[in-house]
C-alpha cells in the first residue's frame, strides 16, 4: 500500500527503517507529543534497536490483520520525500471505532521540520481514510503544540473544542485540543489547498501518536 502526491509517498515500514526510528525516538519533541508515558506523564526511555524492530513488526502484523479484516487500526506509513527517497516521519491510524470513526497521530524527524511534509502526509491519509468510508477523523493536538495546530487547520480539520485537563506531562495537567473532518465537508477542499510553503515544527498531532 502506497500513497503519493508526488512530492510525498506514505508507505508500510520495513525494517531498513530501524534506525530512522530508533533516533527519531529519542528528539524530545517526539517524546514529549507521541510514544508511550506512564500515568505521571514521564515517557519511557528512547527506543533501542530492538526495540525499533519490534515497532516495526508490529506494524507489519498490524497490516496483516488490516488485510484480513478490512479495519485499518494500527496501520502507520513511514513518510518519504518522494523525490529524494529520504524518509521525515511517520503518521499511522491509532484507532478505527465500530461506528466508522478513525483516529491518528504523525510526527515528522527533526531535520525535515518546515518543509510541508505533515500536512501533505495528513491530507494524504485522510483522503485515504474517507476512501475506506471513515464517516469521521479526527486527532487530538495537546494544548501548546502550535506547529501541528497550524498542520491541522492547514489541511482542512476544524477545531471543535478543547479537553481541559485531558493529559498529562511530567506531572503537569494539560488541555488537549479536538480536531476533526467529515467526508462531505472536506471534500470541497482542493487537491493541493494549503499544502504548499507549509511551515510545521515541533513533531506530531496527538497526545498519543503513531508509535
Amino acid at each position: 500500500m502506497t500513497l503519493s502526491d508526488g512530492l510525498v509517498t506514505l508507505r508500510p515500514w520495513s525494517r531498513d527503517d530501524v534506525r530512522f526510528m530508533a533516533e527519531a525516538s529519542a528528539d524530545p519533541a517526539i517524546r514529549r507529543y507521541n510514544g508511550s508515558h506512564d500515568r505521571l506523564g514521564h515517557p519511557t526511555p528512547p527506543l533501542s534497536t530492538t526495540d525499533a524492530e519490534g515497532v516495526i513488526d508490529q506494524f507489519g502484523l498490524n497490516w496483516r490483520a488490516f488485510a484480513a479484516t478490512g479495519t485499518p487500526s494500527g496501520v502507520a506509513f513511514a513518510i518519504l520525500d518522494t523525490r529524494s527517497g529520504e524518509l521525515v516521519g511517520c503518521c499511522g491510524v491509532d484507532d478505527w471505532s465500530n461506528e466508522d470513526v478513525a483516529r491518528f497521530g504523525y510526527w515528522i524527524a527533526p531535520d525535515a521540520r518546515g518543509r510541508g511534509y505533515a500536512t501533505r502526509a495528513v491530507i494524504l491519509l485522510t483522503r485515504w481514510l474517507f476512501d475506506m468510508g471513515a464517516a469521521r477523523v479526527f486527532l487530538t493536538i495537546v494544548a501548546g503544540n502550535e506547529a501541528s495546530v497550524a498542520v491541522a487547520r492547514r489541511a482542512g480539520f476544524v477545531h471543535e473544542g478543547t479537553m481541559r485537563a485531558h493529559s498529562v506531562w511530567q506531572g503537569k495537567r494539560c488541555d488537549v485540543m479536538w480536531f476533526a473532518a467529515l467526508p462531505l465537508e472536506w471534500a470541497m477542499r482542493q487537491p493541493d489547498e494549503g499544502s504548499h510553503n507549509a511551515r510545521q515544527g515541533v513533531a506530531s498531532a496527538g497526545d498519543r501518536g503513531a508509535f
